[in-house]
């Protein structure tokens, strides 16, 4: 089932950052933590899935990508740290691809 989300994915906690879209969590997360396709995520080996929203249609995701990606980093991460304050990698809750 195609549910569209918007995520960020880390490096470490306060490290680098990465913010996408995907209609398919799991699959997309996998992709990353598994460097099936290069690019900055590979590059800079950020793969722990720290924060993520889910939408009722991609286009709505899309414009949430967008406001994210053209925000400042503060406030990425105070999105991160109040909705997964320890950090930790969320992947596991997702379930398989």
């Amino acid at each position: 089932m195609k549910i569209p989300c918007v995520y960020i994915l880390a490096h470490a906690p306060r490290g680098v950052l990465y913010v996408g879209v995907t209609s398919n969590l799991p699959a997309r997360v996998w992709q990353h933590q598994h460097s099936v396709v290069d690019g900055f995520t590979h590059k800079y080996n950020v793969h722990l899935l720290v924060w993520y929203e889910r939408f009722d249609t991609m286009p709505a995701a899309i414009a949430r990508e967008k406001q994210l990606k053209a925000g400042n980093r503060t406030r990425k991460l105070a999105l991160v740290e109040a909705f997964n304050p320890t950090w930790r990698d969320l992947s596991g809750e997702l379930g398989s691809p």
